[in-house]
């Protein structure tokens, strides 16, 4: 059973969902704020507990990463009931971060027909800056200081994350970054 963790929590923010979605459409605003938090700190628990304890899986990565789409859909979902300002006000922040979003969920699909999985440092810390991001935003309100490297972090981490579905010829999970991959198709002469 302990070894299912990770991906039982994983499937417990996936069963979040919609429950978001609902919370969302009925107007819910407190629930949905603290729900959405729990499942952003699912997200850090599920990997670390995974690394921690030596339980990463192809299937867990798999699971991370739809579980990771879909509440950051919800999230985005949430922005426009609760916050419409947020993206009137930074429309073109937002369609970078959105934009740059859905053509690596597009160009994953398309290369290896799943998702990509990278989990690379970058997007890890791309992850905790959207979900700090994202908890302040609906616990206490827009917050421009963390909004702005947000978006940033979000836009290299796009780019990294397309440079890797480039460079990358078959599906990985758990890629610590571009760097490595380079380095690595240096030393093997792949280059």
């Amino acid at each position: 059973m302990f070894r299912q963790l990770p991906n039982l929590i994983s499937s417990a923010r996936l069963l979040a969902g919609p429950v978001l979605v609902w919370l969302a459409g009925t107007h819910r605003e407190s629930a949905f704020a603290w729900l959405l938090v729990i499942a952003l700190l699912s997200d850090v628990a599920d990997g670390l507990i995974a690394r921690m304890f030596k339980l990463q899986s192809k299937l867990g990565a798999m699971l991370d990463s739809v579980a990771d789409v879909m509440t950051l859909s919800i999230a985005a979902f949430g922005i426009w009931i609760f916050h419409p300002d947020v993206y009137r006000d930074h429309a073109f922040a937002g369609a970078a971060v959105i934009g740059g979003w859905i053509l690596v969920c597009v160009v994953a699909l398309l290369r290896y027909g799943r998702l990509s999985s990278f989990h690379t440092y970058v997007a890890k810390t791309t992850g905790y800056a959207v979900g700090f991001f994202l908890a302040a935003l609906f616990v206490i309100g827009f917050t421009p200081w963390l909004f702005y490297p947000m978006v940033v972090l979000c836009v290299i981490g796009s780019i990294e994350e397309l440079a890797l579905l480039w460079y990358l010829p078959a599906w990985r999970a758990d890629v610590r970054g571009l760097w490595w991959v380079l380095r690595e198709r240096r030393l093997t002469g792949d280059a």
